[in-house]
């Protein structure tokens, strides 16, 4: 029977958070304000997102950065949505944006965002930002790809000439993941496959994967009939589930099945306690780095 290694996110959040903490200190003893962080989003009970804003906003007070809510009111068009991006863009105050997705169907994210900057993008999924990742000249590197690599670093777990497959290719979170997987230097030299709706045979396909990344949003479908043994499994996938013995009534899942994958992944990250405090964490690193490339105008 494998042993499976439990990847917790908190020490590697706490490590990021306490060098932003620093960074925040070192500006502000020059005098410069305290760097702000705007989340737009949706108010919706039970929503992953929701909790996901609250744990932004206690990790951005926790280390000195001002967070402004900036609620995604019903009723919102696209027009007007890309008109309050810009002026957040516009806003000196404004150091990091981010955007919740998906958003509703009328609202297109992808628009949306391109009116940001690169330094402001914080979450780093904006079109210039991916191609600067493609290019490997990054400015905001996406924030939940960065998560994932890290916790792979932070417990030893190389990808530099691994066989790694990421389950998912959302512009958002699968492909820059595979992009940074596949790129030249610390974060990545892994050969890596991109798995989606259209592959056949899961389980052929990911037969000699050494480390799974699934980020579909689909709760439990990872389990041990397609995983191999032995893999390291990276859950990024994030659901809202029904639960009546939570107060909320609803739980957080990932798309792994941890019962299913108990002894018999080599190593699993938990949902929540996995990659979620990591990207909090390095979001508040992206919104420092954004605060530090506005100040020396040092970004494309």
């Amino acid at each position: 029977m494998v042993v499976t290694r439990s990847l917790l996110g908190a020490p590697i959040a706490a490590r990021i958070l306490d060098d932003v903490r620093q960074r925040v200190a070192a500006g502000r003893a020059r005098g410069r304000p305290a760097p702000c962080l705007a989340s737009l989003y949706r108010r919706i009970p039970g929503s992953p997102f929701t909790f996901y804003a609250r744990q932004q906003e206690r990790a951005a007070r926790d280390v000195g950065l001002a967070f402004r809510e900036e609620l995604i009111a019903p009723g919102l068009d696209a027009p007007g949505l890309r008109s309050r991006l810009r002026e957040l863009e516009h806003d000196p105050t404004v150091h990091g944006v981010l955007v919740e997705h998906p958003l509703p169907p009328e609202l297109d994210f992808d628009s949306a965002i391109a009116e940001l900057g690169t330094a402001k993008d914080t979450d780093g999924v904006g079109m210039a930002n991916l191609g600067q990742l493609a290019i490997q000249r990054p400015v905001q590197i996406p924030a939940v790809a960065l998560a994932a690599v890290k916790i792979l670093r932070h417990y030893g777990i190389r990808t530099d000439g691994e066989r790694v497959a990421v389950v998912g290719r959302s512009t958002t979170v699968g492909l820059p993941l595979a992009i940074l997987l596949a790129s030249k230097g610390e974060w990545g030299n892994a050969t890596v496959t991109v798995v989606h709706s259209k592959s056949p045979d899961l389980r052929k396909v990911l037969a000699d994967q050494v480390i799974i990344f699934p980020c579909i949003g689909r709760p439990g479908f990872l389990d041990r009939s397609v995983v191999p043994k032995g893999a390291v499994v990276v859950d990024i996938g994030l659901s809202s589930v029904e639960d009546p013995t939570r107060p909320s009534g609803h739980r957080a899942a990932g798309d792994a099945n941890p019962e299913s994958l108990d002894g018999w992944a080599s190593a699993l990250t938990p949902v929540p306690g996995g990659v979620g405090p990591v990207t909090v964490a390095q979001l508040m690193a992206n919104v420092v780095r954004g605060w530090e490339l506005l100040e020396r105008a040092e970004y494309p």
